[in-house]
């Protein structure tokens, strides 16, 4: 089996900082803003580096990039109760735009109702459940990856998805947002 890339050589971030940098700030902070906000997502993705940049790596700890997900995820806990009342926005949103006909008609048609219901069941979630859909999906991690992010077994990774999928589809009246219905 080949070693991961950010494996084969562990990094010295005092030294590959910038690399380092380079490489992961954008999908970071697109992860953040995905589950904040783009102005939190400012501030937060800076801190992550940061961190990292103060704290070091730890090779045996997994990959770079699981690594840095894993600060992400521990700062965006910090701001919890923001990501709650977005998500609760968000619903409160759709919900008011379904009252009236025009919102409603265009809603359906571009199946943004779906959006409104996703953001309460999202806000519904354990704080653990929703940090696994959300590095799974947002930001497209491996289970694995997830896994090194939140320094937690695989198979809690496994299990912490099953159960939010069984919520999501239970709220979202028997449909799987988690997968693509596209294809």
């Amino acid at each position: 089996m080949a070693v991961p890339p950010d494996l084969a050589d562990p990094p010295d971030l005092r030294v590959d900082f910038e690399q380092i940098f380079n490489a992961h700030f954008t999908e970071i902070h697109r992860y953040i803003a995905r589950r904040l906000s783009d102005d939190v997502a400012d501030d937060l993705a800076a801190e992550v580096f940061l961190a990292a940049y103060r704290g070091g790596y730890d090779a045996s700890r997994g990959g770079v990039r699981p690594w840095l997900y894993g600060i992400a995820t521990h700062l965006i806990a910090r701001h919890r109760r923001t990501e709650i009342r977005r998500w609760k926005a968000l619903s409160r949103t759709a919900e008011r735009d379904a009252h009236s006909p025009e919102d409603a008609a265009l809603a359906r048609v571009a199946a943004g109702q779906l959006t409104g219901k996703l953001a309460g069941a999202l806000a519904g979630l354990n704080r653990g459940d929703r940090d696994v859909v959300l590095l799974s999906m947002l930001g497209e991690l491996s289970h694995a990856e997830v896994a090194a992010a939140l320094q937690i077994p695989a198979g809690t990774v496994a299990s912490r998805l099953n159960r939010a999928r069984r919520q999501l589809r239970k709220a979202l009246g028997d449909v799987n947002p988690l997968e693509d219905t596209h294809g």
